[in-house]
């Protein structure tokens, strides 16, 4: 579920498939502005080189929403346990109601590091090279574990671009438990996608 600083509400329900490292997932979303958004997508881990001093992926994803909207990224990551990313994203320009904090049409670069335990640190970079916004996100990501088999995932974003209502420059971020059955994120997400509204995010959820 999403809120806004504006009083719009919105929610979103997913189902979603995951095996070694696969998604497949089917998402219907709803609001009062944007109507009723059904919407599918996938991303996938391709190994290319399964090295252990230089390993190499490739990280490829597709979107599709009932707008006709179609989208889509590859990401190519290298190095273990230090890694660096490199990756661009593409859409058709349809409309659709993006929950993603990020610019679809964009490029992205990262440096992380990930660990034992599902511990992970990750710098990321996106920028729009599209649309010529200067919209620019960047991301402090860190997953780390806690005691009884919960995992706790944090976020810091700056964003900083042009706006639908002039120059944004602003933070926000995300706060996530994970057990093994059960999840739950709460996010503060200002001038939601370079908009005028301030949005508020919680979700959660169940594995079986």
């Amino acid at each position: 579920m999403s809120g806004s600083s504006t009083g719009l509400v919105g929610t979103d329900l997913n189902l979603r498939w995951r095996r070694d490292g696969r998604n497949l997932w089917l998402g219907v979303y709803q609001d009062r502005v944007c109507g009723r958004e059904v919407r599918a997508g996938y991303d996938d881990q391709w190994v290319l080189r399964d090295d252990p001093v230089l390993p190499v992926q490739l990280q490829p994803s597709l979107q599709l929403a009932s707008g006709g909207f179609v989208g889509g990224s590859l990401v190519v990551q290298v190095g273990a346990p230090f890694y660096a990313q490199l990756g661009i994203g593409r859409t058709n320009l349809r409309p659709y109601a993006n929950l993603n904090f990020d610019p679809n049409d964009a490029v992205s670069a990262s440096l992380g590091w990930q660990g034992a335990g599902g511990r992970q640190l990750q710098v990321l970079v996106i920028a729009d090279d599209r649309l010529g916004t200067g919209q620019q996100h960047q991301h402090l990501t860190l997953r780390w574990p806690l005691a009884d088999s919960l995992r706790l995932t944090a976020d810091l974003l700056h964003k900083q671009g042009l706006g639908d209502t002039g120059p944004v420059n602003t933070w926000g971020w995300t706060l996530g438990l994970d057990g093994k059955l059960w999840f739950a994120r709460l996010a503060h997400d200002p001038r939601q996608n370079f908009s005028a509204r301030d949005a508020w995010r919680f979700s959660a959820g169940r594995r079986f």
